[in-house]
């Protein structure tokens, strides 16, 4: 994936539309945050059943689809907006991740690092 040239189109379909305005950081996050709620309303009501079954409706699957890449615009654009290393900042997030979460305390929990007891 390319995420250089996705920002970029990103930077002239906002530019052609004259929206740099709109677009501060905290306009971009809500909006992120409404588009990742439209996500999770497609999933509101659904049964396990349903959930096991969504690669086999043409329908769900697209609108998931259209949903997840509304939510991936946003954040590749506030990346772009703040001059986030996207790649640098996931690593980095990701060795945090492991120190918060060590596998001989973590494996099989599903309790916040912050709220486990150790034993």
């Amino acid at each position: 994936m390319d995420i250089s040239a996705i920002q970029n189109e990103l930077r002239t379909f906002v530019s052609d539309r004259e929206w740099e305005q709109y677009h501060t950081p905290k306009n971009i996050a809500a909006a992120f945050s409404v588009e990742a709620a439209e996500l999770l309303e497609i999933f509101q009501w659904m049964s396990e059943k349903d959930q096991e079954t969504l690669k086999e409706s043409d329908e769900t699957l697209e609108h998931i689809k259209e949903e997840f890449a509304d939510c991936m615009n946003y954040l590749l654009r506030f990346a772009d907006v703040l001059d986030i290393d996207i790649e640098k900042s996931l690593w980095n997030k990701i060795e945090k991740n492991k120190h918060k979460y060590p596998i001989e305390s973590s494996k099989g929990k599903y309790v916040k690092y912050d709220k486990r007891k150790e034993s």
